[in-house]
């Protein structure tokens, strides 16, 4: 039998009802095709956290190092798209500022004064689109903040997050990528050089280049920075609209903060900012039922990992009280567990608490009805609320 005749299911799933609304589809192929060929993908698809896990944690067999990575061709190789010693060569003179007392300690006050900022400019108009107007902005703002680039606005490093993760996520839904991320990478890439000639600039990426080249710094600072971005926007604005979609969860929170971190943790389970996350095999090898061959694209979906009804019991519901929570794989797992989560938790955490306490009756805009969607990266496109200003 075809792979595609093993598949059925696979066969008939479409990238569109997967950017749309995944997660009764996710469900059904959990049950049915844990690991399944999807013809529109290219590729596997696995949807069992137990798989899922495998998966990450064996860089030998499912590596990121293959010409089709995504990220790679925008901005080059990273510590995104590496394995093994080359990969920790990468990855290890970026990973000092965002341990947990580091992240505190360099973050916690830039972000409670970036978030006040914000909140102050629209506390007095009891309306407003929170992903472009205080989400983002926060989250462009840290970014900005932790890698210290010489002369750059956070304007700037917004257009240029933008047009990079849109060439990342054409590529990744099979199309070609404008010519617009290369030029938006090649003015970061810019940036990045004058940073770091500048020696007496406070900057991680000066301290990066004492053990990677000036390219090299430049690809993991475009990795770092559209990824902070991307993660921390979509924790925030996911979160919001769950907790603002279920009035009893959100009671909670507000007479326990203590809650909060449940509440982030939960948010993450069930709408990871990022659905998926690729590797390609190195070698012919058995993943659950499905025989892999040496070259094949395997895609895990952390949106159907972290629904997976072995480990979250009702995987449907919101609870910020799910005793596990903190088992999602949002951040992925193994040797690419995301670098800045701490960073992206934190931020989350004090956005969220200075949110509630700071905009009085915060609902959503019935006017502007929203739901997240994306095929890789997923949050709402935008999130209207309203407040008694």
């Amino acid at each position: 039998m075809s792979v595609v005749g093993s598949c059925p299911l696979g066969a008939a799933t479409t990238l569109a009802e997967l950017s749309r609304d995944p997660h009764a589809r996710l469900a059904l192929l959990r049950v049915r095709e844990p690991v399944s060929w999807l013809p529109e993908l290219g590729g596997w698809l696995v949807t069992r956290r137990d798989l899922a896990l495998s998966v990450m944690r064996d860089a030998e067999t499912f590596t990121v190092d293959d010409p089709r990575f995504s990220t790679a061709r925008v901005v080059g190789p990273s510590m995104l798209s590496l394995d093994g010693d080359t990969h920790t060569r990468h990855r290890e003179p970026f990973t000092a500022p965002f341990r947990p007392r580091a992240v505190h300690d360099g973050f916690a006050a830039v972000i409670e004064r970036e978030t006040d900022r914000l909140l102050t400019g629209l506390e007095a108009t009891g309306a407003a689109e929170l992903r472009r107007a205080f989400a983002g902005p926060l989250a462009v703002a840290v970014v900005t903040e932790a890698l210290g680039l010489v002369g750059t606005t956070s304007d700037t490093v917004l257009g240029w997050y933008d047009t990079i993760v849109r060439s990342v996520s054409d590529i990744t839904a099979g199309h070609e990528a404008a010519p617009a991320g290369a030029a938006a990478y090649d003015r970061l890439r810019a940036a990045v050089e004058a940073t770091v000639a500048d020696r007496d600039a406070a900057s991680l990426l000066v301290s990066a280049a004492d053990r990677l080249t000036v390219p090299e710094v430049a690809s993991n600072a475009a990795v770092l920075m559209f990824g902070g971005i991307e993660t921390t926007e979509a924790m925030i604005t996911n979160a919001l609209l769950h907790l603002l979609r279920h009035p009893d969860q959100l009671a909670l929170v507000r007479a326990d903060f203590g809650l909060l971190d449940g509440a982030i943790e939960e948010s993450l389970r069930l709408e990871p900012g990022a659905a998926v996350v690729d590797r390609y095999a190195t070698r012919d090898t058995a993943l659950g039922p499905a025989t892999i061959r040496r070259g094949d694209l395997v895609t895990v979906s952390l949106t159907g990992a972290n629904r997976d009804p072995d480990v979250f019991p009702d995987p449907d519901v919101f609870d910020v009280r799910r005793a596990n929570a903190r088992l999602q794989l949002a951040f992925a797992h193994g040797p690419h567990y995301c670098l800045a989560a701490h960073l992206a938790r934190l931020e989350t955490r004090i956005a969220l608490r200075r949110l509630l306490e700071r905009l009085p009756a915060l609902r959503l805009d019935p006017d502007h009805p929203t739901a997240p969607s994306g095929l890789v990266f997923r949050k709402p496109t935008t999130l209207h609320v309203r407040w008694a200003a």
